[in-house]
């Protein structure tokens, strides 16, 4: 008979854990997420590239596509990191050329704070016109005109030249009313405009705007007015120097062209000095 043991028995319980079933995790869910994040992104883009021109793309990559002051690739600005050298004597080969060569946009939209500077690729205007520019809005120096006449001046760039604008204000007009005499304020905007044209050679076109006049009028006198101030400008410079032969245009546009919102506001009355592109 076998030795007796009061040891109890080991029962070994075994467990079984099942996992949940797989719609019921939540990396799915992540997955899921991450790819309508991307879907997302991707039509984003493509309504970006469908939405924006081409010179708008060309900006944006210019944008991402930045250069540090010192880099021999310029950034294309006009100020101090402009993409010249710290040395005065030393200058970057390959200054204004915009953030790459590769994504560089168009020269004329980065020319300056004048708008005329040489820079601005092959259509820019004559290197000259800015200082013809500078030297008609009395910056740079001292000027020989009075404050008050140089606020009756504006420039602007176009394809066709440099504008020179001489416009009337309320109570200081270019010419006596309903005339085309000129006043003394227009005859010292012509010495200013004469005194400076020797800066360029370029052709001149003149051309005479005038304010709107009541439709109750029977017989309106745009025409025959803007057409008359222009000549009358004309003879003024001719008299008072100006090559004759430099003059190559002269037009009247009555009151087809107005600048202010009032027709008949005094703004509208001017005079274009158009400094035209050579061909």
């Amino acid at each position: 008979m076998g030795a007796q043991t009061n040891a109890a028995p080991v029962i070994i319980k075994r467990k079984k854990v099942v996992g949940g079933d797989g719609h019921h995790g939540g990396a799915w869910k992540v997955a899921y997420a991450d790819f309508v994040t991307a879907m997302m992104a991707f039509f984003m883009l493509m309504w970006l590239l469908n939405a924006t021109t081409e010179k708008q793309r060309k900006g944006l990559a210019d944008y991402f596509s930045p250069s540090v002051p010192l880099n021999p690739v310029s950034g294309g600005g006009n100020g101090a990191f402009g993409g010249d050298n710290m040395f005065s004597e030393q200058t970057m080969a390959m200054n204004g050329t915009g953030a790459s060569n590769r994504f560089r946009s168009d020269g004329n939209k980065a020319r300056g704070s004048t708008g005329v500077d040489k820079q601005g690729g092959d259509n820019a205007p004559n290197e000259q016109f800015t200082t013809l520019e500078a030297a008609l809005m009395g910056r740079g120096g001292e000027s020989l005109v009075s404050k008050e006449t140089l606020k009756h001046i504006v420039t602007r760039v176009t394809d066709e030249g440099l504008i020179v604008e001489l416009f009337s204000t309320e109570g200081d007009p270019l010419f006596e009313e309903h005339t085309d005499r000129p006043t003394p304020l227009m005859k010292e905007l012509a010495r200013l405009v004469v005194r400076h044209s020797g800066l360029v050679s370029n052709g001149i076109a003149i051309g005479g705007h005038i304010r709107a006049h009541p439709v109750v009028l029977a017989d309106s006198p745009v025409w025959e007015l803007s057409t008359a101030r222009a000549a009358r400008t004309r003879t003024l410079f001719e008299g008072l120097g100006l090559d004759e032969e430099r003059i190559k245009r002269v037009t009247g546009h009555a009151d087809r062209k107005l600048t202010a919102k009032n027709p008949m506001g005094a703004r509208n009355d001017r005079i274009e000095i158009i400094y035209l592109r050579d061909q």
